[in-house]
């Protein structure tokens, strides 16, 4: 019976891990592997001790806040051949001190924020996305630092310059910025609309002293044609009424 109990204890933790994920421990590093699992989320069960995680391989379609925050001594990320879309701000936090890899190749992604890597340290390898090559991957890349050798891998799906297409994005953006070409438009768009605005004022003002120069000059020829003596009492009861 206490046999029994042992062998139960034992294999209870291994039972409650995800379908095709298992803890190994290689070059005297916690492991744990869940590659080609057929997940569709990052798994809860993660021992907390682990220091390398494969989750490549998988259906993983977004990354949400605190995905990894119980896993204080993880080094090494990877979350490559996945397909993420998604990754939302504080999805790695709790691993800006420890983690030192975060793959992220192959996936599906078009546009992430800054601010989803805020304090990451690690080395991030980007390549093989469907990347739109803007302001924001501009940022993106000057805010981590890409892992030896992927940056040729971070190509121009798609861009607001279509010339742009099919490139490296950093040999694109060693030509262009991306964000001051966005400050002008913007600098641009409203230098027009402050314009569009003057141009308004100037025009009615010209219309109200156009107006009023009319009404004046009709009201002169008004007085003009009346006999002489009826023009003056006009012209003295006017008087009289600004008095």
């Amino acid at each position: 019976l206490f046999l029994l109990l042992f062998l139960g204890s034992c294999l209870h933790p291994a039972a409650a891990f995800p379908k095709g994920c298992y803890p190994s421990e290689e070059e005297g590093l916690k492991t744990f592997r869940c590659s080609n699992a057929q997940l569709t989320e990052v798994p809860r069960d993660i021992p907390n001790d682990t220091n390398k995680l494969y989750l490549d391989f998988n259906q993983i379609p977004f990354l949400p806040r605190d995905a990894f925050r119980d896993l204080p001594l993880l080094l090494e990320l990877d979350l490559s051949h996945n397909a993420i879309t998604r990754i939302e701000s504080g999805a790695f936090q709790g691993l800006a001190e420890h983690l030192h890899s975060l793959d992220l190749s192959s996936n599906r992604l078009v546009s992430v924020s800054k601010d989803a890597f805020s304090n990451l340290k690690a080395k991030v390898n980007l390549s093989n996305n469907p990347w739109l090559c803007d302001c924001r991957l501009q940022e993106l890349i000057r805010a981590v630092e890409l892992a030896a050798d992927s940056s040729g891998g971070i190509v121009c799906d798609s861009s607001t310059q279509e010339e742009h297409v099919g490139k490296a994005f950093l040999q694109v953006i060693a030509d262009t910025d991306f964000c001051n070409v966005y400050k002008k438009t913007t600098d641009i768009a409203m230098l027009v609309t402050m314009f569009g605005w003057f141009a308004m004022v100037i025009s009615y003002l010209v219309y109200y002293v156009r107006q009023n120069q009319e009404d004046a000059r009709r009201h002169l020829e008004y007085l003009k044609s009346l006999p002489s003596k009826q023009r003056r009492s006009e012209e003295s009861s006017t008087i009289s009424t600004v008095v």
